[in-house]
């Protein structure tokens, strides 16, 4: 098919906190750009973004969604992500792969801490990033606070920001609304029109010194980074709107200062001129590819993929950047070749011949390819890809029909291919298939992904608890005998057996101190396996550790000892000897490392402490301005729901991360408790 020839590409990414009206800015940019003639809304579940049945159902982003759109001869292609920190990972994979992001966030100078960790990986990554605060009418309580609460957002988002942050308009208030804005750049105002472009107007004689003690802080923002721009500033002459545009597609390019432009996107306000500021200001592909390490060439291909999508009609979906050469429709990457280019407006597609380098498109059906991977010809780069986020919310899960169990493990592998941030384990103590994310919704939205895509409707349940149990004093000689006679040759095994604790962590250990060879060689690991075999499950009913058994005696049967009846014999000695040793409930320990900004440390320090968990110490988090980790042990029995009690007590932007560090023993009124729950050795510790 023809394609029009578009002069030039801008991949940008809309994200911001959940709520903050990320879905509405997208439908408004697609309708002012003209790609959509009727604008849809979250309430009625017709909008471009937020298509999947899981978001409409929840009415918000569980997956990015993907919009191509033409303006001034320039193609834009809008990554639209998920606001809610359970599906941060999707946001993540995309970034990378724009050229720039717009941040949408509401005028509540409270909340802009929810913003932080955005802005931290942004600017790792060195992605340019405009603020967009939206729902700019909140602000204006009435005529007289409308700049002021401006000036307090301002500083709120400064107060997170390790680059400068740059007003780039003026809010006009009047009677308690938002009427329009003044651009700082060329001390013009404007009022808005719903649907229609802002007209402009006079300047009000009573925002002039407010306008010009912003338009100055711009200036002197700017200045730092152009030496004639601080000369003109300190000659008193006012620069031209032409130079400072010029400084700020060159600071904002190079991730130096981050430009905020207002608005309210359910009415278009202030939509069209942050569209304007993209076309301007905006880095190009060229500048985004060298910052990731990519070094332009027209002959070779290089793409990565941003997120991968299992869709009902069309099979697999892999969105990619195309960081370099011209990706074609048949070509071969990383030895599959490609079946279908498409550019995508929701759920639409426009299947296409080829692209350029620069774009960011989906191609089809490129199995065993993963989010994050490179695609090459040869091979021959590896690009960066976001980190996955650990896992922290974890739910077991098993068919609702036990012949659906053989396909199970094939969906999920599907389901970790679209979300890179689930994790699925079938667990060698509990037996359970356990699936992990990012919170109860993220996986609420994995299991009905399953049940919709792949008829797999699953019952879940909290996972079991893994405890196990040791020993707390020796046993000696402890005799066991299996003598068992049915006809013809008969079966008999006889073993004495010392059992002795191990320090924590030791493991177990088996040896023999046979002499004489009461107990022949052969017959040996059968007494082994006897005693291995218990240890699946010990007195109190869980997989004992950290035990020492040697067998220092026995007797055999010329005709009828086996290694059978050895093994049968040193089980029931384990039976009798174990019961002697003082058992103990062991429970598993993690080691976690939890992160929050400073002004909730102390609360992070009340949650360990009130789940059983030893605080290590805490100290500022390296590299993030204002945060402190706090480093604990904490039972894995209490870490069920730590992040959901985390998360309310630090506006949702505490994280953690954690690993497997020992067991310990159970305090006596909880073990109690374990056991009574579990029968007292019925082998399915929940706690």
């Amino acid at each position: 098919m023809n394609q029009k020839v578009i002069g030039a590409t801008r991949n940008v990414a809309i994200v911001g906190p959940y709520l903050s009206g990320k879905t509405a800015l997208l439908e408004s940019l697609l309708s002012v750009t003209g790609a959509i003639t009727r604008k849809g809304n979250a309430k009625d579940g017709n909008t471009i973004g937020d298509s999947s049945p899981e978001a409409r159902d929840r009415q918000m982003s569980t997956e990015v969604n993907v919009a191509s759109t033409e303006y001034e001869n320039v193609r834009f292609t809008f990554l639209d992500c998920p606001g809610s920190i359970e599906f941060a990972q999707e946001t993540l994979n995309a970034l990378i792969g724009v050229d720039a992001a717009i941040i949408v966030c509401e005028p509540v100078t409270d909340r802009a801490l929810t913003l932080a960790p955005l802005f931290k990986f942004l600017d790792d990554w060195e992605i340019p990033h405009l603020v967009f605060i939206n729902k700019i009418d909140r602000a204006c309580t009435d005529e007289t606070t409308c700049g002021s609460n401006f000036t307090n957002i301002i500083n709120a988002l400064k107060s997170i920001s390790s680059r400068p942050i740059v007003p780039h308009q003026y809010p006009i208030g009047h009677n308690e609304q938002i009427i329009g804005f003044i651009d700082l750049v060329t001390e013009q105002a404007y009022h808005y029109h719903p649907g229609a472009p802002a007209d402009p107007v006079p300047l009000p004689e009573n925002l002039k010194a407010q306008e010009h003690e912003a338009r100055q802080q711009m200036l002197e923002e700017l200045a730092n980074f152009d030496d004639h721009l601080l000369e003109e500033l300190l000659e008193e002459i006012n620069p031209d709107a032409e130079e400072i545009t010029r400084d700020l597609k060159m600071e904002l390019g190079a991730d130096l200062i981050v430009p905020v432009f207002i608005g309210i996107a359910e009415q278009d306000f202030g939509v069209r001129p942050l569209l304007e500021a993209l076309l301007r200001e905006a880095p190009a592909p060229e500048t985004t590819a060298p910052r990731r390490g990519v070094i332009q060439s027209d002959n070779q291909i290089a793409a990565q993929v941003l997120k991968t999508y299992y869709t009902p009609q069309g099979g697999k979906l892999s969105l990619v950047r195309v960081w370099q050469g011209t990706l074609a429709d048949g070509a071969t990457l990383n030895g599959l070749r490609i079946n279908g280019v498409y550019r995508l407006i929701g759920q639409q597609t426009q299947s296409l011949t080829n692209v350029s380098a620069g774009e960011i498109v989906a191609i089809g059906r490129l199995e065993g390819v993963k989010t994050g991977d490179t695609l090459t010809v040869d091979r021959a780069i590896e690009l960066p890809k976001a980190d996955i986020l650990s896992p922290v919310y974890a739910l077991a899960i098993a068919p609702e029909k036990r012949n659906d169990e053989v396909k199970l493990s094939s969906a999920l592998a599907k389901l970790l291919e679209e979300d890179p941030s689930l994790v699925w384990q079938q667990h060698g103590d509990t037996h359970e298939i356990i699936l992990w994310g990012q919170g109860e919704i993220h996986l609420k939205v994995a299991l009905e992904r399953l049940r919709r895509k792949y008829n797999l409707p699953m019952t879940t349940h909290l996972p079991q608890v893994p405890y196990k149990e040791t020993i707390r004093k020796p046993a000696s000689a402890i005799h066991g005998r299996y003598k068992h006679q049915s006809g013809g040759h008969g079966q008999f095994g006889d073993v004495y057996l010392d059992i002795q604790p191990q320090p924590r962590g030791e493991g177990f250990n088996f040896s023999d101190k046979i002499v004489g060879g009461v107990v022949p060689k052969q017959y040996i690991p059968g007494v082994e396996v006897g005693v291995r075999e218990y240890l699946d499950r010990g007195p109190l009913g869980f997989p004992v550790v950290d035990v020492a058994v040697t067998l220092i005696n026995g007797s055999y049967h010329s005709v009828d000892s086996s290694e059978q009846a050895f093994k049968q014999a040193a089980r029931l000695a384990m039976q009798e000897g174990m019961a002697k040793c003082e058992p103990v409930l062991l429970e598993p320990i993690a080691k976690v490392e939890i992160h929050a900004p400073i002004e909730f440390t102390s609360k992070v320090l009340q949650l360990v402490s009130g789940r059983r968990g030893q605080i290590l110490g805490y100290e500022g988090k390296s590299n993030w301005k204002g945060w402190d980790t706090v480093s604990a042990y904490l039972p894995l029995a209490e870490m069920q729901d730590t992040i959901v009690e985390l998360r309310s007590q630090t506006m949702g932007v505490g994280f953690f991360n954690w690993e497997f560090d020992h067991l310990q023993e159970v305090p006596e009124p909880l073990a109690k408790r374990v056991l009574v729950t579990n029968g007292n050795g019925n082998g399915n510790g929940k706690g």
